[in-house]
C-alpha cells in the first residue's frame, strides 16, 4: 500500500478560520476526511505543527519509510535551511505545496528556501493543491487505479 503523509507547518492549524480571503473557509480536517475517502487504497497521515524542530524530527521520522511527503512549511517555506537540510537528509521525495499563490503575494514569499530540496512545488490552487501533489506521486488522475 502506498504511504503518503501531509505535514503541515505554523498557522495552517487554523485554516477555515484565518484570512479566508486568502486561505479559504474550509478546514483541512474536513479536507483531510474527503481525501481518505478519495483514496482509500492509500495509507493517508496527517501531523501539523507550529514548531519547526517537531517539523524537521517527522521528515526525519518518515523520510525513510513513506512512499511521499507532501509539505506545506508556511512561513518557514522562506527562511528555514534547516527544512531545506532535512528534505536533503532523507530518501522519501518530498512536493512541497502552498494554499495560496506565494508569487501573488508580499515579495518576501516568492522565494522558497526549500523548493530546491523539493521534487516539484504546486502554489495556489487552494486545498486542492494538496490532491494534486497526490497525483503526482500516483503518476495518475484515477483514484480507482491507486
Amino acid at each position: 500500500m502506498t504511504k503518503i503523509i501531509i505535514i503541515n507547518g505554523p498557522n495552517l492549524n487554523l485554516l477555515g478560520m484565518r484570512e479566508t480571503s486568502v486561505y479559504g473557509n474550509e478546514f483541512f480536517e474536513d479536507f483531510f476526511k474527503n481525501l481518505k475517502k478519495r483514496y482509500p487504497n492509500i495509507q493517508l497521515d496527517y501531523f501539523q505543527s507550529n514548531v519547526e524542530g517537531e517539523l524537521i524530527n517527522k521528515l526525519h521520522e518518515t523520510g525513510f519509510s513513506y512512499d511521499g511527503i507532501i509539505l506545506n512549511a508556511g512561513g518557514y517555506t522562506h527562511t528555514s535551511v534547516s527544512l531545506s537540510d532535512a528534505i536533503l537528509a532523507i530518501n522519501t521525495p518530498v512536493v512541497e505545496v502552498h494554499v495560496s499563490n506565494i508569487f501573488a503575494r508580499e515579495g518576501f514569499r516568492h522565494t522558497s528556501m526549500i523548493a530546491p530540496a523539493c521534487e516539484g512545488s504546486i502554489s495556489g490552487f487552494g486545498l486542492e493543491g494538496y490532491r494534486l501533489a497526490i497525483e503526482s506521486f500516483l503518476g495518475q488522475s484515477d483514484p480507482e487505479q491507486s
